[in-house]
Parts: C-alpha cells; structure tokens; sequence
C-alpha cells in the first residue's frame, strides 16, 4: 500500500511539473514584446490634407463644441469633420510659410468645401483673419507635439503641388524608413441640406436656441450665419447639421420639433 501511494505522489508531482513546464512558453511570450514588435507598434502615420482653412471666434466664445469642451478662441483649437477629438495638426500656408500646431476638438466646417476651423488665435499667424478663409497644407503630428506656433515642414512647397486634391494617407513603416505608396482617401461626400432652427436680430437670441439645440442634440453641428437684410439690419439665422438628404435633415428637425424647437429643412446652396 506504501508503495502504491508514494508511486501515486510521485505522478501527480510529475504531472504538475510538465503543467508548469507547458505554461512557461506562452507566458514568456506576453510578457514584454521584442524590440521588433515595439517597431511595428509605433509604426507612424501621418494624413496630409489640402484644402481652404476658414475661422471662428468671438460668436461663438464660451459656447460647447462637439467634444462637449468650451470653445476659446484664445487657444489653438480646430474643427475638423471627421478627424478624433484630440488629434494635433500642423497647419501651413504655403503662400508665407508660417505654420501652427492646433489640437481637434470641434466638428466643421460644413461650408464651401472647406477641410479646417482654425480658432482666432490660431488663424491670425496664417494670414486666415484677413482674408476669411486661405489655402493651407495639414498633417497629423504627434499628441506631445507643443500647440502653437510653429516651423512649416521643409517639404512644404512639394507637398502644396501634390497633384492629387482629396486627402493623402501617407504610411511610414518606421522612423527614418522611406514612406509606402500613398493611398488616396474618398472624398466625403457633399452635405446639401440643414436644418433651419430660427433667424434673429439679436444674437443673444440665436445663442439661446443654439444653446438649447445644444443639449438635446449634443453631438450636432450647430453654427450661425450672419447676414444682412433688404433693410440694412443684421440677421443672425442658426443652422443645425450637415446631412446627404433631405429625409435625414427632416428627421432632425422633427426631434426638434417635438422639443419646442421650431424649424425648417434647407439646402445649402440656398443659404
């Protein structure tokens, strides 16, 4: 009977140690990756965009973004349409050469094909404040990169002049590895219709609403466009998403209405 038992001991200890001996492999295998797998993961990609840049700034100072933060106009912040929240871009003028690093935190623009929003701050360097809206080149920097003014890229010029004109994906492999062939992204498709939510003349007023609008459809475009009357007084109409169809932008403005806020589907070519 002894001998029985210590010869049963002796084989659960054997099956034990092949058990150990099994898991040993893989959980040396994810423990810590190699310094090959460390390059692959940080592999960089950077997305180039070519287009007008416009602004935005005292209308809309303290008034939630997108991303639910408070816009000031005072810090190097943009909208872009589609782009994370928190993505930083280094965007140039290859007309003067002058370049800022600005971090995404708003949706926009959604007029006139432009690519970019530039805050106050951030367009004043890029010549955008004078001339309301410029030709500008950005690319995707990394997140430690400093916001503010900036060197433009020393290919600034080459990029301008790429041929293609809808967005670039450039992949690079690795630091310091030539870049793979670019792949050019679809151009997103054209917005034609909007929701309407009201016109004033005081833009307090068009605050309030846009305020309102704000919190029952957080994650919408909302923008004002100013304009002016056959009488002469300035009119402040409120302008509520960007949609493909007009079944899309109707939908919208029945939420809408159902919350109190009156409205009307328009197209955009008509604003």
């Amino acid at each position: 009977m002894k001998v029985l038992y210590r010869r049963y001991v002796s084989s659960l200890l054997l099956v034990g140690l092949m058990a150990l001996l099994t898991l040993q492999p893989a959980t040396a295998r994810t423990a810590r990756p190699t310094d090959d797998e460390k390059a692959a993961t940080t592999a960089k990609k950077s997305t180039i965009l070519r287009g007008r840049a416009s602004w935005y700034g005292r209308e809309f100072q303290g008034r939630r973004t997108s991303s639910g933060e408070r816009f000031d106009r005072n810090k190097y912040t943009c909208a872009h349409k589609t782009l994370p929240f928190g993505t930083r871009l280094r965007v140039s003028n290859p007309k003067t050469g002058e370049a800022v690093v600005v971090r995404v935190s708003d949706r926009g623009p959604f007029r006139h094909q432009r690519i970019l929003d530039l805050a106050e701050v951030a367009a004043r360097p890029l010549g955008i404040i004078t001339q309301g809206a410029v030709s500008v080149v950005a690319e995707v920097v990394p997140e430690t990169t400093p916001l503010g003014p900036t060197n433009a890229p020393d290919d600034l010029q080459a990029l301008a002049a790429d041929p293609i004109e809808t967005a670039v994906l450039h992949t690079n492999i690795a630091a310091g590895t030539t870049e793979a062939a670019d792949l050019a992204l679809k151009a997103e498709p054209t917005a034609s219709f909007v929701v309407q939510a009201g016109t004033f003349g005081d833009v307090r007023n068009a605050r309030a609403v846009m305020d309102k609008i704000q919190g029952l459809e957080p994650a919408m475009y909302i923008t004002t466009i100013t304009g002016t009357s056959a009488q002469g007084k300035t009119l402040n109409r409120v302008v509520v998403g960007r949609f493909a169809t007009a079944a899309e932008a109707n939908a919208l403005r029945l939420r809408l209405a159902r919350a109190g806020v009156a409205g009307l589907v328009r197209q955009t070519e008509n604003l």
